[in-house]
């Protein structure tokens, strides 16, 4: 059966990373905190990461599995699958290109709790910012958006490099920003996921394929089940509740917990540990 602690941080680890992936509020900065927290962030601790943020792709996968499924088949034939097509590989390079060539170096110095707690307040302020201008709807679906505005949530999404910032958030406030309907931001924001994440786990697979152990099936399987359950609900949550309301509660979450972090360790009451080596 294995570890019941071990198990038990697979399930906690999980849970987080399939309900902050898709929501503004940065997973792998949640990961970071909680790894440190639990005391899994080895070596193994990152390989379990990478798995559990596969299996929450695999969550929007299934949920748009119609609309995905519909666009591969027909993209040689309909200009609506093909458009779709070609704006997420464009909305896919910058962060591909800006990976390529620095990640080594942005996980060296920037995975950290503090520049986590650091982001998430700057990024929640910039929430903020954005919910408080004129938002004027262009896109009204993912189907309306051109290469230039696939190209521009493209560079939202490369700031989200930074550990704290949420790839789902800068990819959403920069599509309202640009003119995406908040359903389009979202939802484009969910399939532009498929390539970053597949890509990026692919990566991380191969780097780390060393460190895969058939011990610990369980672990992976407890974190894999629970991160791709509670993406999908997640996903499915956040679309309701973006079409009724804005982003300023997510902001104002990561305000206060950025606070709280920082705070902890300003007055020694949790030791959140520093930079990586």
């Amino acid at each position: 059966m294995g570890d019941p602690i071990l198990l038990l941080s697979a399930l906690i680890l999980g849970i987080i990373e399939g309900l902050t992936e898709f929501l503004p509020v940065s997973s792998t900065g949640h990961l970071i905190l909680a790894g440190q927290l639990l005391g899994f962030n080895d070596a193994k601790g990152k390989v379990f990461e990478i798995a559990i943020q596969f299996a929450a792709l695999l969550a929007v996968v299934w949920e748009y599995r119609a609309r995905l499924g519909h666009a591969l088949v027909s993209v040689t034939s309909e200009p609506a699958s093909r458009r779709l097509a070609i704006n997420l590989l464009v909305a896919f390079l910058p962060a591909a290109v800006l990976g390529f060539l620095f990640l080594k170096e942005i996980k060296h110095y920037l995975f950290n709790p503090m520049v986590v707690a650091t982001a998430l307040i700057v990024g929640g302020l910039v929430i903020l910012w954005a919910e408080r201008r004129t938002h004027v709807v262009r896109a009204e679906s993912v189907d309306d958006m051109t290469w230039r505005d696939a190209l521009k949530v493209g560079f939202a999404q490369a700031v989200a490099m930074i550990p704290g910032t949420s790839r789902s958030g800068a990819t959403i406030i920069g599509g309202l920003l640009i003119g995406l309907s908040r359903k389009t931001a979202a939802e484009f924001s969910f399939f532009l996921a498929i390539p970053t994440m597949f890509a990026a786990t692919a990566y991380d697979v191969f780097r780390n394929r060393h460190l895969f152990s058939a011990d610990d099936i369980g672990m992976f399987a407890v974190g894999c089940a629970a991160s791709f359950i509670s993406a999908l609900l997640a996903v499915r949550g956040l679309i309701r509740f973006i079409s009724q309301h804005d982003l300023t509660v997510f902001a104002w979450y990561r305000i206060v917990f950025g606070c709280v972090v920082l705070a902890t360790a300003w007055f020694g009451v949790v030791d959140w540990g520093g930079a990586q080596s």
